[in-house]
């Protein structure tokens, strides 16, 4: 918008100039013409000051009526250059000793010089130069000032028109904004002009095509995961009855490696199936649940596991319940992943806390040793890993980023002193109720 206006503006600009130009020539000529009309009038003057002697050099004053600082001055010479007729405001020599004919320009006149019809005299007419400059000045002005002094509305016409132009545009921007991975369906038809028709129409079969293509990669990575699901459990469950029949002495140790494989193959097939879960845009359900209850409800999930998974300590700030929109399985998913996570790669034996604030913000700290920034970056990448060394898929903290940016939670991952490493994530939509005593959850 700011190109076209200044385009406008310097159109505009140059018009004025371009018309200021011809305003000066077209008056110029105007005048021009008017003093070549008043020496031709002069002729009659001729035969009547010819049987005169020369009055000298000054020649004859013939008193002009009514005579202002505006008013033509004329003079007629002889053939030898004396004045022979003057008006009183002429000066008292000729204007121009050549007497050639044409016009002249002199300090303070523009002169017509012309001969007379006998051709023994010389007919000499002078407009003041600053009468000249004013009516030239007055012109202009009149033919250029209504354009400069609505230059002011012209530009806030163009201003308005191009915004009422693009307005639909900057609807259409807006809808093509809130697409995303989750949200593939096609832009409702708007008030657009028929130049962007044909966009809407382009916009909306690149994301028909996207939705065909990535349904086809999410479908794929769904079935691959319940299609493998199945054989891995009946192959772990195989590999230890083995393990209880073999009675060799090495044979324990590797049946323990191929169950430990077999059960780092289900979790990795776990996490595909719960990142094409989240890919999917399940987390942008709409849907009202108590944060504190998921929360409890992994705490005494986590309790019941091996031995390497450490205690979860989760305060809630004294709130009996805390309500936020979204999808209950996907925040329970997102939750448990950052669980998972700590307990992984934290240091043994030091508890997990999950902390829970009235403002809807959650806190998972554990002991690690600090990350740099350049990892610490790119730990929501899928297969990303902190370096730690611990066995892992890379894929928990990716599944969190998205579940958190479809819920419209904000994601923040720090390890900002050494020995602690802290997630937080800030839900919105929150409606919390605590008892009158405080309490821990």
């Amino acid at each position: 918008m700011a190109g076209v206006l200044v385009v406008v503006l310097g159109c505009l600009m140059l018009l004025s100039v371009l018309v200021a130009g011809f305003t000066r020539y077209e008056v110029t000529e105007r005048l021009d013409n008017s003093l070549q009309e008043v020496a031709e009038r002069l002729e009659f003057v001729i035969a009547a000051v010819a049987p005169r002697p020369h009055g000298g050099t000054a020649g004859d004053v013939a008193l002009l009526p009514q005579v202002g600082p505006r008013t033509l001055a004329y003079q007629i010479a002889a053939a030898d250059g004396h004045l022979v007729l003057r008006s009183q405001n002429a000066p008292a020599s000729v204007f121009v000793p050549s007497l050639r004919p044409g016009f002249y320009d002199r300090p303070r006149f523009r002169v017509y010089v012309v001969k007379s019809s006998d051709g023994g005299h010389t007919i000499l007419v002078g407009e003041p130069t600053f009468h000249r400059r004013e009516a030239v000045r007055r012109a202009t002005l009149i033919s250029v000032l209504p354009m400069v002094v609505f230059l002011p509305c012209v530009w806030l016409l163009v201003r308005w028109v191009v915004r009422r132009a693009l307005r639909p545009l900057t609807d259409l921007q807006a809808e093509i904004r809130v697409r995303g991975g989750g949200n593939l369906a096609p832009i409702p038809a708007l008030d657009l002009p028929g130049e962007l028709s044909a966009i809407h129409a382009a916009v909306n079969s690149l994301l028909d095509r996207l939705k065909k293509a990535l349904s086809s990669e999410r479908a794929f990575a769904a079935n691959a995961a319940h299609e493998l699901r199945n054989p891995i459990g009946a192959l772990l469950g195989q590999a230890q009855m083995l393990r209880e029949q073999l009675h060799e002495p090495e044979a324990p140790a590797r049946a323990a490696a191929m169950i430990a494989q077999i059960r780092r193959l289900g979790r990795m097939t776990e996490k595909l199936l719960q990142l094409s879960r989240a890919s999917s845009g399940a987390a942008m359900a709409d849907d009202r649940f108590d944060l504190v209850a998921v929360l409890q409800i992994l705490a005494e999930e986590f309790q019941d596991m091996p031995p390497a998974f450490r205690e979860v300590i989760v305060t809630c700030d004294g709130i009996e319940a805390l309500f936020v929109r979204g999808d209950m399985d996907a925040a329970g998913i997102l939750f448990r992943n950052l669980i998972e996570n700590a307990a992984h790669h934290g240091t043994p034996g030091t508890p997990i806390t999950v902390m829970l604030t009235r403002g809807g913000v959650v806190e998972i700290i554990n002991d690690c040793a600090p990350l740099p920034p350049d990892i610490l970056g790119h730990l929501t990448e899928p297969f990303v890993r902190g370096g730690s060394g611990a066995d892992g898929s890379g894929l928990g903290l990716a599944i969190v980023a998205s579940i958190a940016g479809q819920m419209g939670a904000r994601l923040d991952i720090a390890s900002p002193v050494p020995g602690e490493f802290r997630v937080r994530v800030a839900v919105k939509d929150v409606a919390s109720f605590s008892e009158e005593e405080e309490a821990t959850c």
